[in-house]
């Protein structure tokens, strides 16, 4: 006895081909920011001279002269992701500092450093290196100097109301910001203490410091200049 076998009146007949399915076609826009997200993934992981825009355009799926058409080579795509990720860094930093009392002000700006590290890690990473090429739009050093500014008013208005040189605020809200960087390097890689660890021990250093400070510092070595 020969089993029947049901056939499926819906099916595609034999002499037809199947139907390929549609692909959506990306707009200008989409394709510029899927090239800018896989750039910034690829920059991250390898760096500058680790990336090459073969790898950016199979990654998209696309070929080479696309990436080219979107921003005119490997350094271009490098210098929107560097762009956007310093304002986008300088945005929280500025934002945050919302508090009336200058402690809690250092408390702000240490947590929107270490809140942009820990929810931006790719993008910290590609602004912490060395830009292989020259920035129009600046380096870490000058993101750094932007959000120091920020400080220094606040430092200023404090300086004033305690009988100190305002004028030395630029100096010390470099040193404050500068600080606070290069410990959020360091935290980058290890992540411990908690954030809210870290965040405390910086403005204690920081607050106490100030708190201490000295109208007229003067240096206690042999060395005077």
């Amino acid at each position: 006895m020969i089993d029947a076998v049901a056939t499926d009146s819906s099916s595609t007949p034999s002499n037809e081909k199947p139907r390929r399915t549609r692909r959506t076609r990306m707009t200008g826009a989409e394709r510029r920011q899927q090239l800018l997200e896989i750039g910034r993934t690829l920059f991250a992981a390898k760096g500058f001279e680790g990336t090459s825009v073969e790898e950016i355009a199979a990654k998209a799926g696309v070929s080479k002269p696309v990436v080219y058409e979107h921003f005119g080579g490997k350094e271009g795509l490098y210098a929107v992701v560097v762009d956007r990720e310093m304002r986008r860094l300088l945005d929280m930093v500025t934002s945050s500092l919302t508090a009336g009392h200058p402690r809690e002000l250092c408390e702000q700006a240490a947590f929107a450093l270490l809140d942009y590290i820990e929810e931006n890690t790719d993008g910290f990473r590609i602004l912490v290196r060395d830009s292989p090429i020259p920035q129009s739009t600046g380096s870490f050093a000058s993101l750094i100097s932007d959000i120091a500014t920020q400080v220094e008013d606040i430092l200023g208005r404090e300086f004033k109301s305690r009988g100190f040189d305002p004028k030395l605020a630029p100096l010390y809200a470099q040193a404050l910001v500068g600080m606070v960087a290069l410990t959020g390097q360091w935290w980058l890689d290890v992540r411990r203490p908690k954030k809210a660890e870290v965040a405390a021990h910086l403005v204690n250093l920081a607050w106490h410091g100030l708190d201490g400070l000295e109208a007229k510092p003067h240096l206690i070595g042999r060395r005077k200049a």
